[in-house]
Order: structure tokens, then C-alpha cells, then sequence
């Protein structure tokens, strides 16, 4: 029982150490290190246990409020991604902030959020989920907005954290309803009475998606997820690629496991659900190929991707979504270490088209980037090609026009890699930082190949153990309809690439409207911040300088100084002053006592 909370107080109690104690020195980095390894010891430990561990915090009429640890296949699988993927980013960052003025406060930033994404897949209800929901936009605010001298990595931690609020107002509505229907909010006692309209569910599932599409940033509010880029790269593998935007796709299936997959078959809501994951796994992928910055490709490579997961939940197929979470982990941190492995070598170049020729210059970052690369185009036999077919024949089965989608993206994600990898690794170098570039050192070598092995190797047996609820028939290989489609999608999006990118030291392609993101951040810049924001600004400015400055505060203030002017002015010291005062106060006492 120790074991759980264990689990989830260490990094906290790490955080508050560094914060306190271990703000100078080379500590605080060793120290958090150590904790991310011990909660993964941890996490591999409890792998498998079911359970639930509760504590009364409140009482309030018919609401009881409790603190809870929730063990089971899907929780403690998924701890195993977030400790996993977080131990190997802490290792990475050793050497990647070595040289931070501010690492000290980095690494407690990096504390804060494996305790607040702990608590996110440990909760037993979803008081707490939404607690630790919070708590994780908060942390990665911190971690986002760490070099915040530069003014577009505040922005950036702004824009992540006022688009997450944004879903989590949604959020918070979609748990009351819960609430109200089940009479409960502990997972393992929600139950949907017989007499609760579909539509009622279905309003407060979609609620509880606004949640979801703020973490997992899909469309309209994933404009923060390329952007938060700014933070340092291991940031964007911990948070970015593995477990923040992973959150909302886990908390779904939550729901899903916690109401039953029957009550989800027939609502409205999960046919919105799926389709929003659809058109943003499309959307995205159609930016990523005109991004030329190496971290927003896998940024909206991310997206992409996640919009895959959140299409197989919408479809009731929530453990295909589940799986491709669990694959997607490690080949995605593994591409955003070894970005950031070519940036540390490229003297934070970031532009593509300023590398080249890197394979020979960083042989092991170059392998391992490919065999991420490898997984996330689903070339067979590597784990995404499984997870990504689980998917596909998800869509096949329930939407087939969802299906098509889908296969679309399946050629675009070949297209936009082979692209980049040809482009940063591949030909001459096409700057003085490329040409001098060299391999990195040992700990940001050794969570590349670990991670490495686990973007090929993930998708077969041993997933059964590890991932969170992976359907028995993961892994299997099967030349059928659907494989000759992956296929095709793969030598067809690869090949386009190759003829169009070999040996040219520019971009061929130019789609302005890709390029710009189909201009929706400058709608957001242009429109909703400008006239929303701005004439909110406005208005509050004006209540302010009206109502409380001019009325209450100076108003109060200006009737006090004219009543102490009037009275001043009989204060004069003038004799016969006060004599006519007294008089006329003695003829209007007569004229009251004698006519009235």
C-alpha cells in the first residue's frame, strides 16, 4: 500500500527540496534524476496490481470527496510510459542544461510535472484528476516558459496555458454533469441510470472532451502545441511528445472503461469525437509539410498522431488508441531527443535547410533519428506500423470515410519525414554549424538508444505487459487489405518525398496556405485576441477607471476633501465670524421653537 503513494509524493517532495534547499549547486539535478529512476523502479514493480487505495478528505451533503490511487491495467501501464519516458528525459537533460544558469529551477519545474502527471494517471476520481489536470497546466507553463527572457517562450507559455484553461472550463462542467447523473465521481461507481436521455450523456461527454482537446490539442485549440517548442527540447519530448497531450486521450478512455463501452456505442458524442481526431490527424499532417523548423515537423507530426488516437476512441476502440499512445511514447520522445541532440550539435540551429550531410557527422544520433523516423512512417515490423494498423482497421470496420482520412494521413507522415531526414541528414552541409557539428556525449547517446530498441521493438509481445490496456491480438501480422494499404500509403509518400528533396538545397514546394498553417493562428492573433481580448481589455479599463477609480475610490475621496474644505472654511480665526455664525444659529433655534 506504501508503494502507491510512494509513487506519487516522491517527485513532489523532490520539487520542494530543490525549491527550498537545492537552489544553488549540482544537487537538485542529481537528486530529481534519481527520483524519475526510483519512480520508474517503482512504476515496473506495481506493473500488473489491481486496486484502489481511498482516503475521506470532505463531506459536503450527498458529495463525498476522497483522495484516491486507482491500480489496474491501464493506470499502472501507462505509469510505465510517463516514468519511462520521463527517467530518460531527465538522464538527457544532465548534459543538455548542463550549461543553464537556471537548471536548478529547470529540473524542479521537471519534479512538479512528474508528480502532477502521476496524479493525473493514478486518480481514482475525477476531483482529483482535475486537481492534478491543473496542477500539470501549471507545470508546464514553468517548463515552457523557462527561458523567459526570450519573448516568444513567454508567449508560448501563455498562449499553452490560456488554451488549456479554455478546455478545462468545459471540463470542469462535463465532471458536475457526470456528477449529477451518476451521483458519484469515483471511476469504479459511475453508473448511467436507465432514464438519462442520450442526449443529456452525450452533452456532458462532450463537455469532458473540451478537457481533452485542450491537453491533447486538437482542433481549434491546438495552436499552442507548436509554439510551446520554445521550451528546451528535452520539455518537448517529456511533455509534448509522451505524456501532457497523452493525457487527454488516457482520461477518455477512463471515462469509457468507468461507463461502459455499450453506453458510448450509440451517442452522438463519440461520432464527434472521432471526427475531430480525424480532421485534426489530417490538418496537421498537411502543415507539418511545409514547417522547416526540425521541432515544429515533430511537433505537428505530434498532433497528427494524436488526432489518430483521439479518432480511435471516438470509435469505441479505445485500445487501439491506447496502443498507438503507448508505441507513439517512445519513438516520438526518441525523435525530439535526437532533434535536440542535432540542435545542441548544430550550436541551436533549428532550421532544417541549414544542416545537412549530419549522418556522417553524428553516425549513432543519425541511426537512432532514423529508426524513430522508421516507426513513425509505419514501416513494417516496427511498432508503430502495428499500432497504426490497429487503428486503420478500426476505422475500416465503424467509418470508412474516417478510414480514408486516415489513409491519407498515412502518406503524408512518409512524405514530411523522408523530407526532413533527407534535408537535416542526408547530402552536404549548407552551413558553418552543420559542417563543424559532432556526435554528443554519452548521456544524451544512452536515452537514444534505449529508446531506440523501444520504437522497434514495442509493438510486439512484450507490450502485452507493459502497455495500458493493449488488445490480445497486438503485434500480429496478418497481408491483407489493410496491410497493402499501409503499404502503399509508405512507398508512395516516402518515394514523392525522395524524388522531389534529393540533393536540393531548397524547398521545392512552396504552399503558402501550409506554410502559414492555413492562417489560423493569425485568426486567433488577428481576430480573437484583437477584438475579443482586446475590446474585453477595453471594457474592464473602462469599468475600472469609471466605476471603482472614479466613483467609489475618487468619488469617496474627492466628498471628503470638499466636506473638510467646507468645514475649513469656518475654521477661519476670524472673531466676528463666529459672532454672525452665532447669531444666526441663536435666530433660527428661536424661530424653530417659537413657529414649530
Amino acid at each position: 500500500m506504501n508503494l502507491p503513494w510512494l509513487l506519487l509524493f516522491l517527485p513532489l517532495a523532490v520539487a520542494v527540496i530543490n525549491q527550498l534547499a537545492l537552489r544553488r549547486g549540482p544537487l537538485a539535478p542529481c537528486l530529481s534524476t534519481a527520483s524519475a529512476i526510483a519512480t520508474l523502479l517503482i512504476s515496473l514493480r506495481l506493473l500488473g496490481q489491481s486496486s484502489t487505495f481511498n482516503i475521506d478528505w470532505a463531506t459536503i451533503g450527498d458529495l463525498h470527496l476522497q483522495i484516491g490511487i486507482k491500480l489496474d491495467q491501464l493506470s499502472t501501464g501507462m505509469m510505465t510510459v510517463v516514468t519511462g519516458v520521463g527517467a530518460l528525459v531527465h538522464i538527457f537533460s544532465l548534459s543538455y542544461m548542463k550549461d543553464d544558469a537556471a537548471k536548478n529551477r529547470y529540473f524542479t519545474g521537471l519534479s512538479l510535472f512528474m508528480f502532477s502527471m502521476t496524479g493525473i494517471v493514478l486518480s481514482s476520481n475525477f476531483i482529483m484528476t482535475f486537481i492534478f489536470w491543473e496542477l500539470v497546466g501549471l507545470s508546464s507553463y514553468l517548463l515552457i516558459g523557462h527561458w523567459y527572457h526570450k519573448d516568444s517562450a513567454a508567449d508560448a507559455a501563455k498562449k499553452a496555458f490560456l488554451c488549456n484553461r479554455v478546455g478545462d472550463f468545459g471540463f470542469m462542467i462535463g465532471i458536475l454533469m457526470l456528477w449529477g447523473i451518476t451521483g458519484t465521481l469515483a471511476f469504479d461507481e459511475m453508473k448511467v441510470p436507465a432514464e438519462i436521455s442520450a442526449g443529456v450523456l452525450s452533452a456532458a461527454v462532450l463537455c469532458i472532451f473540451c478537457g481533452a482537446v485542450g491537453k491533447s490539442a486538437q482542433l481549434p485549440l491546438h495552436v499552442w502545441l507548436p509554439d510551446a517548442m520554445e521550451g528546451p527540447t528535452p520539455v518537448s519530448a517529456l511533455i509534448h511528445a509522451a505524456t501532457m497531450v497523452a493525457a487527454g486521450v488516457y482520461m477518455l478512455f477512463r471515462l469509457q472503461l468507468s461507463l461502459g463501452f455499450e453506453v458510448f456505442e450509440g451517442l452522438q458524442a463519440s461520432a464527434v469525437i472521432a471526427w475531430t481526431g480525424g480532421i485534426t490527424a489530417l490538418v496537421a499532417a498537411l502543415m507539418a509539410v511545409q514547417q522547416d523548423d526540425i521541432k515544429r515537423v515533430l511537433a505537428y507530426s505530434t498532433l497528427s498522431q494524436l488526432g489518430y488516437m483521439v479518432m480511435a476512441v471516438g470509435l469505441v476502440s479505445g485500445e487501439a488508441g491506447m496502443f498507438h499512445l503507448f508505441t507513439h511514447a517512445w519513438f516520438k520522445a526518441l525523435l525530439f531527443l535526437g532533434s535536440g541532440a542535432v540542435i545542441h550539435a548544430c550550436h541551436h540551429e533549428q532550421n532544417i535547410w541549414k544542416m545537412g550531410g549530419l549522418l556522417k557527422k553524428m553516425p549513432l544520433t543519425g541511426i537512432t533519428f532514423f529508426l524513430g523516423f522508421a516507426a513513425l512512417i509505419a514501416v513494417p515490423f516496427t511498432s508503430g506500423f502495428f499500432s497504426k494498423e490497429l487503428i486503420l482497421e478500426a476505422a475500416h470496420e465503424k467509418q470508412p470515410a474516417l478510414f480514408w482520412i486516415a489513409a491519407t494521413v498515412a502518406v503524408l507522415t512518409p512524405f514530411y519525414m523522408t523530407r526532413l531526414f533527407i534535408v537535416a541528414f542526408l547530402g552536404k552541409p549548407r552551413s558553418e554549424n552543420s559542417d563543424h557539428a559532432h556526435e554528443v556525449g554519452p548521456l544524451m547517446l544512452l536515452p537514444l538508444i534505449l529508446l531506440s530498441v523501444l520504437a522497434v521493438g514495442a509493438g510486439y509481445g512484450f507490450a502485452h505487459k507493459l502497455a495500458p490496456a493493449v488488445p490480445e491480438h497486438a503485434g500480429e501480422f496478418h497481408v491483407n487489405f489493410l496491410f497493402w494499404v499501409s503499404v502503399t500509403a509508405l512507398v508512395v509518400g516516402a518515394g514523392f518525398a525522395l524524388l522531389l528533396y534529393t540533393g536540393k538545397d531548397k524547398d521545392p514546394l512552396s504552399v503558402p496556405v501550409l506554410k502559414n498553417r492555413f492562417y489560423i493562428d493569425g485568426l486567433y492573433d488577428n481576430f480573437i485576441v484583437r477584438y475579443f481580448q482586446d475590446g474585453l481589455a477595453a471594457i474592464v479599463h473602462f469599468f475600472d477607471e469609471l466605476i471603482i477609480n472614479g466613483l467609489l475610490v475618487g468619488g469617496i475621496s474627492r466628498s471628503a476633501v470638499s466636506v473638510g474644505n467646507l468645514f475649513r472654511k469656518v475654521q477661519s480665526g476670524q472673531l466676528q465670524g463666529y459672532a454672525f455664525a452665532i447669531g444666526i444659529g441663536a435666530a433660527l433655534v428661536v424661530y424653530f421653537t417659537v413657529f414649530f
